[in-house]
């Protein structure tokens, strides 16, 4: 969510390489390779030898290449000349269809080419096999694609590209998440990886030079078991080693690390949904709209009914048009019947107390209570092509006198969850003139000086609160988190906001865990239901499988699973917001904006800011009342209420 900026999901800053799209939907049959391998699980051990594993000296020594190409099959490394001669390359060579850059190929729909493209370009070796394996698996061609993951992370785990913001990105982690999402989606193949893991040392700062590699690529095997026969930890049966808050809202970390958020003594997952339904049309750019507010007071119809809690319906057979079997149900209904039961508010303002305790008392919504702290220049006053300065002590001062009005205002509220400071201020610059850029703050050039007063505020915030809930940060995936975990220790959970693909969020529970001994909550995640070229059906039905596999992640890392330091997860969004696509003269905020805005790894690897709602408002011309449900909603539905 945005106010001045238009860049919403600028969290990919540390995800993937520029325009490395999600595998979310397959658009091609799999390839007949001419070469799979005389392996299947490749024994490496019999080829060459393993050294210092688990070291930043880890390296693996071919002593066989010959038999290690045969083992291995096409495409994967060393045997990437048995390419060129596969009969299908060189029709499609002939045909000029393989001509062009390398980088062209990444998100074509033609993933036989794609495959046939990378597997023979000049490039690193470690991004020439991650993109292979991309191709592979776009294909369907999983088990190769396994193969090829774990080649990169044998041969290659300190291969570093990087994202189209020109930060690095690091292959090795990403190889071991892709592995463990594609064995655990196709247990028929009857693949582990056992004892995989990399820790990247100084990878929190943007400056490759200086990173330290601790590396075991452990085994991948074959198993005899379909499915995982790990069993989840009985938490009721570890011990209680810390509690954080005196009221109704605990969280509490137990004798095994894991962390747990209670609520009334009970355990609270966070099916959070961020959620502000701006009727079209308006933006706050041109001040036609506050989103943080807004909605909460929208009564356009004159009926003396705020708007979109209330009197929003479902466009059953997506026609633009309310029939006599689609009456006003409210988005409130609609996503206490998802599931939701946290929604996250951005920032204080002057909310409408009633809204928020019917929402509370009614449909069992507990709320995020969040303060810009000076991103957007947010409470700190400052001009906005100056920026939030966090060493001035004016800007200072407002910014605690902001937090303080917040604090004193819903301390006594029974629906307030924890308090939530920021969003993503590590990535704020200021803006310049002239120029659509910018945040509106300065913490990325002071992320010393930024923590620092995130940790006094936090310290305020437990000095005002009698209840004591969590205090939570809301960070832009984990730059600076060694600096956080330094500079702000008074911060109770590390929350972030992560766009890093359908898998999941990779090796951030571990990140966090190593570096900085909080729980996380996923203060925003999600996928635009938009794509240059396929059908809205495949298009929504990619975007419902990238949520599927978050939430999946998210689900194994809970107490008791995984890393066992997760939360839960706050959706981005509820419904499709058409101001945020970029500011005026270039966009209408009537129009429901397709421009490409930034690389990351969504459906045709481009984020698309006004599409990630999970609902859309169709047309336009009945918003803000209108709600076609994409199938993300359902699939939610199905996680959320314990069908799956």
């Amino acid at each position: 969510m945005r106010v001045k900026t238009h860049s919403a999901c600028i969290t990919i800053i540390l995800g993937f390489l520029i325009l490395a799209a999600t595998q979310g939907f397959s658009r091609t049959l799999p390839i007949e390779l001419a070469d799979n391998g005389s392996e299947e699980v490749i024994d490496y051990r019999k080829y060459g030898k393993f050294e210092k594993i688990g070291t930043g000296e880890y390296k693996y020594r071919i002593s066989d290449v010959d038999g290690l190409k045969q083992a291995s099959g096409e495409g994967i490394f060393p045997n990437t000349a048995s390419v060129l001669k596969d009969p299908v390359y060189k029709a499609l060579k002939s045909r000029g269809q393989l001509d062009g850059s390398h980088w062209e190929y990444v998100n074509i729909d033609d993933s036989k080419r794609c495959f046939y493209k990378w597997a023979t370009a000049s490039e690193d070796p470690g991004i020439k096999l991650y993109y292979t394996a991309l191709a592979l698996e776009k294909a369907g061609n999983t088990a190769h694609a396994i193969k090829a993951y774990y080649a990169l992370l044998i041969h290659f785990p300190k291969t570093i590209g990087y994202t189209y913001w020109k930060t690095p990105w690091y292959a090795g982690p990403v190889a071991i998440t892709k592995i463990r999402y594609l064995t655990a989606n196709n247990p028929q193949l009857g693949l582990e990886l056992e004892n995989a893991g990399m820790r990247i040392r100084n990878s929190f700062d943007n400056d490759a030079k200086n990173d330290v590699f601790i590396i075991n690529p452990g085994r991948l095997i074959k198993t005899r078991q379909k499915k995982s026969t790990r069993k989840p930890v009985n938490m009721q049966k570890q011990r209680i080693t810390k509690t954080i808050g005196k009221g109704r809202v605990t969280l509490v970390q137990y004798a095994n690390k894991h962390w747990q958020l209670l609520v009334d003594g009970k355990p609270f997952v966070v099916h959070g949904m961020a959620y502000s339904p701006s009727q079209i049309g308006l933006s706050p750019d041109n001040g036609t709209l506050n989103v943080s507010k807004d909605w909460m007071w929208a009564d356009s119809d004159g009926d003396g009914i705020i708007d979109g809690p209330y009197e929003a319906w479902v466009d059953r057979n997506r026609n633009n048009k309310q029939e006599q079997d689609e009456p006003p149900v409210g988005d409130f209904q609609l996503m206490k019947e998802m599931g939701v039961n946290t929604l996250r508010f951005y920032h204080y303002e002057e909310f409408n107390k009633e809204l928020l305790s019917d929402g509370y008392k009614r449909y069992g919504f507990m709320y995020l209570m969040g303060n810009f702290l000076g991103m957007y220049a947010s409470g700190s006053q400052a001009p906005w092509f100056e920026g939030t300065d966090y060493t001035n002590p004016e800007h200072k001062k407002n910014m605690l006198e902001s937090v303080r009005h917040m604090v004193e205002e819903y301390k006594d509220e029974p629906y307030v969850l924890m308090w939530v400071l920021g969003n993503e201020n590590n990535y704020g610059v200021p803006g310049k003139e002239g120029e659509s850029s910018g945040t509106g703050c300065q913490a990325r050039l002071q992320p010393e000086a930024y923590y620092a007063f995130v940790n006094e505020v936090a310290v305020l915030i437990k000095s005002l609160d009698p209840q004591q809930r969590p205090v939570a940060l809301c960070n832009g995936d984990t730059l600076f988190l060694d600096i956080c975990a330094r500079q702000a220790p008074a911060i109770d959970i590390f929350g972030v906001n992560a766009y890093r693909g359908e898998e999941g969020f990779g090796s951030l529970w571990q990140d966090v865990n190593a570096e900085f001994d909080r729980p996380v909550l996923i203060t925003e995640y999600g996928c635009p239901a938009y794509h240059k070229s396929w059908t809205r059906d495949s298009i929504e039905a990619a975007q419902a499988k990238y949520h599927k596999g978050n939430w999946m992640d998210i689900q194994h890392n809970l107490a008791g699973a995984g890393t066992g330091n997760a939360l839960g997860g706050i959706v981005f969004e509820w419904v499709d917001e058409w101001w945020k696509a970029g500011p005026p003269p270039e966009f209408d905020p009537a129009k429901h904006d397709t421009r490409e805005q930034f690389g990351g790894p969504f459906l045709d690897g481009w984020s698309y800011e006004e599409w990630y709602g999970i609902c859309s408002q169709g047309d336009g011309e009945n918003s803000p009342f209108l709600r076609q449900l994409r199938p993300a909603y359902f699939e939610y539905k199905k996680l959320w209420n314990g069908q799956e």
